[in-house]
Order: C-alpha cells, then structure tokens, then sequence
C-alpha cells in the first residue's frame, strides 16, 4: 500500500503561472472552469492532447452534460481552442491548445500594469499641481493649468522635471509659466532627463554667468548667494 501512495503522490506536477489563480475571477472565469482548464492542462502534459469530456469531468464533481457545457463555454469566451494536427502517417487528429489562455493572461496582466501606472501618474499629476499652487500662493488659473498639462501630455516632460523646473524658477525669483517653460525647453533641447543632469546644467550655466570679480571683493561677495541662470535671456 506504501508503494502505491508513493506511486500516487510522484505523479508529477503540473506548472501553472501563480498569477491565473490571483486573475481567474477578473478574466471573468469561475471556479469551475479553472479546474476544467486546470484538468486540460494536466491531461496535455501527460500525453493525452485531447481528453473526452468523460474523462475531464471523472476528476470534478460535474457531470459529463456539465462537462461540455462549459467546455463549449471556455472556447467561446477563447480560453481555449481546438486545432487539428496531422501525425507523421498523415492521419489528421484533434487536440487542444491553451495557448489562448495564456495570451489572456498576458493581456490581463498588460492591462493591470496600464492601470497601475495611470493611477501613478494621476497621482503624481495631483501632488504637481498641489506644488505649483503652494508655491504660487493660489489656485492655478485655466491658462496655467493648460500648460502643465501640456508639459505632460505634449512635451512628455516627467513629473518630477517639471518640479525641478519650478524650483529653479522659486530660487531665481522668478516665479512665473513663461520662465518655468524655458526652462523645460532648454532641458528639453539639451536630452536633461533626471534630476541630477537638471542640477549639473543648472550648474554650468550659474558658474559661466558669474562675473569674475576681483581678489579684494572675494570675501565681501561670500555672503551674498549665487545668482541663478535667467533662462529667459537665452
């Protein structure tokens, strides 16, 4: 007896992604199809490509009646699909393919993500305008809320550029769209991507503005602050 618990539990395994369990429900698949699908998938990687519906529903608590039922189901809602085959004598045979499942799956997935990195940038595009409108001291009018839109959507200007463009345009007293624009277009024109580019070519452009001041006025100049580059003279 040992030996056939053994035999049973050493059947094999079969590999599902982890993520069909997690998604079943939002493709819109119940219980019941999961286990068919599961079933098929057992039965094709055992050698058996096309199982009768008497022998998928010997392994459920459904009958053989229910068994086609939802098999014409899973292949309407195209889970599944019946291709033929033709083997090496030239015999032509059926067999199912789950290649549909899988190709769901993966769009399930793909939509998810799109979703996901929508609410993202909703998200981020909530907290940008909350920055401009703390930092202006007021709502944003219709004009203003235009452009940032358009920084996103036209100029696919990153969320987190766009904030450094305003703080660049805070710290050079000059807190204005049209400054804050120029900005974006410079960065824009010379490929600044990242935070820390904006910092080195905010940089560059500060020490070439700085006038070279003689070795006297050295020490009474520290205490002032470095004048920011005026993006609008370019």
């Amino acid at each position: 007896m040992k030996t056939n618990i053994l035999s049973w539990l050493q059947e094999g395994n079969i590999t599902v992604p982890a993520v069909l369990f997690s998604e079943y429900r939002n493709m819109n698949l119940n219980e019941y199809e999961l286990v068919l699908l599961l079933n098929i998938i057992t039965f094709i990687e055992k050698g058996n490509d096309f199982p009768t519906p008497e022998e998928l529903s010997s392994r459920m608590t459904i009958t053989v009646s229910e068994c086609n039922d939802i098999l014409r189901r899973l292949i309407q809602k195209g889970f599944i699909e019946i291709i033929d085959e033709y083997s090496s004598e030239g015999i032509r045979f059926e067999k199912y393919s789950v290649q549909p499942l899988w190709e769901r799956l993966v769009e399930q997935f793909l939509m998810k993500n799109k979703q996901s990195q929508e609410v993202t940038k909703k998200a981020d595009e909530s907290d940008l305008y909350t920055c401009f409108e703390k930092e202006f001291g007021r709502p944003l009018s219709p004009f203003e809320c235009e452009s940032l839109a358009m920084w996103m959507d036209d100029d696919h200007h990153d969320p987190i550029i766009i904030k450094a463009a305003l703080r660049e345009s805070v710290m050079s007293g000059k807190l204005n769209f049209r400054y804050i624009d120029r900005i974006l277009f410079e960065w824009k024109k010379n490929g600044i991507k990242t935070i820390e580019q904006a910092k080195n070519h905010g940089r560059k452009f500060r020490q070439k503005q700085t006038p070279n001041r003689p070795a006297q006025d050295t020490q009474a100049s520290s205490t002032h602050s470095v004048p920011f580059y005026n993006w609008l003279e370019q």
